[in-house]
Parts: C-alpha cells; sequence; structure tokens
C-alpha cells in the first residue's frame, strides 16, 4: 500500500512539475508541431484529405479525446482484470484439489 502511495505521488508530481518550470508555456499537441514542420519544409504542401467532421471548439476536442483515452483505459483495465482473474481462479482450483 504504502508502495503505491509513494508511486502515485511521484507520477502527481512528474505531472505537475513542468507546470511550474515553464510557465506561459504553450502546451500544444504533435499535430501542429507536425503541420508548422510540414509548411517550414515544403509551403507549396497540399493534404490530401481533410476531416469528415471539425469540433466546434478546442474544448470539445480535448472532451472526445479524453473520452477515448477513459475508454481505451477501461477496456485494457478490464482484459487485465479479467486475465487475472481466470489465473487466481486456476490457482485456486489447483490448490484445492492438491489439499484434498
Amino acid at each position: 500500500m504504502k508502495k503505491n502511495l509513494i508511486l502515485i505521488s511521484i507520477v502527481v508530481i512528474l505531472a505537475i512539475f513542468p507546470l511550474f518550470i515553464q510557465k506561459g508555456a504553450e502546451f500544444g499537441g504533435a499535430d501542429g508541431e507536425a503541420e508548422a514542420a510540414i509548411g517550414e519544409i515544403n509551403a507549396s504542401y497540399e493534404p490530401w484529405f481533410s476531416s469528415i467532421w471539425e469540433p466546434p471548439s478546442g474544448e470539445i476536442e480535448s472532451l472526445l479525446f479524453c473520452l477515448q483515452a477513459a475508454i481505451g483505459a477501461g477496456f485494457i483495465g478490464y482484459f487485465v482484470g479479467l486475465t487475472r482473474g481466470k489465473y487466481k481462479r486456476k490457482d485456486n482450483v489447483n490448490n484445492k484439489e492438491g489439499q484434498i
């Protein structure tokens, strides 16, 4: 339990620490950086396709990204928990058979 609290504290510190070091810095996504780099290399570049739907604001785009991440994390957590439960159940059955 103590080990988990230490690890969680380290993660929180690592997440918050850059915000204090780089005050006023803009933490943008990789898409914007890639678009700027391509524009510097080749100013006449035309994208191959455009988005089907553009979110009305940056906040909604962030919300959808967070929702996507939460669904993915939930799926991974469910799968890991299910697999771990199967192994524990299998170990319990094997231990009970050895006791008989």
